[in-house]
């Protein structure tokens, strides 16, 4: 018999720290950004869309989220594995909202399970992933 200890899921007062680390930390870079947090089940936990912030990365950190989130893995590491024979070349792409292969989403883990993710867009994909990432290891 396996027994399996509870984690506790994510916030929303968790969801929103993190979209507000995120935002200082892009801030902090001079960069205007959107942060999606999405619970282990992919619900909208907490949104935030500067209005000076390119229209469409609401919708980028979203699918940065979704992906990291489906995957399990952070969307930066992903990248080569997307190209011509790499593990997800093939991956299908009719899922309900289509994956995004471009560093900025980051799952989100308490006691190494997941609960949840993490999307930042409207900068640079390094930058973006480097603010998810500081937003992180800020929650824990």
């Amino acid at each position: 018999m396996s027994t399996t200890t509870a984690v506790a899921p994510l916030t929303t007062a968790e969801a929103e720290a993190l979209v507000t680390a995120a935002r200082q930390a892009a801030e902090a870079a001079g960069v205007t950004v959107s942060v999606t947090v999405l619970d282990a089940g992919g619900h909208l936990l907490a949104f935030r869309r500067d209005d000076r912030a390119v229209l469409i990365s609401g919708e980028t950190s979203t699918r940065k989220a979704y992906t990291a989130l489906q995957l399990n893995a952070p969307t930066a590491d992903l990248v080569d594995a997307v190209q011509p024979g790499g593990l997800f070349h093939t991956l299908p792409t009719a899922l309900d909202r289509p994956l995004l292969f471009i560093a900025g989403g980051v799952p989100v883990r308490r006691d190494g399970r997941l609960i949840g993710a993490i999307g930042v867009g409207g900068g640079a994909p390094e930058q973006d992933h480097a603010f998810a990432t500081a937003a992180v290891e800020a929650l824990v």
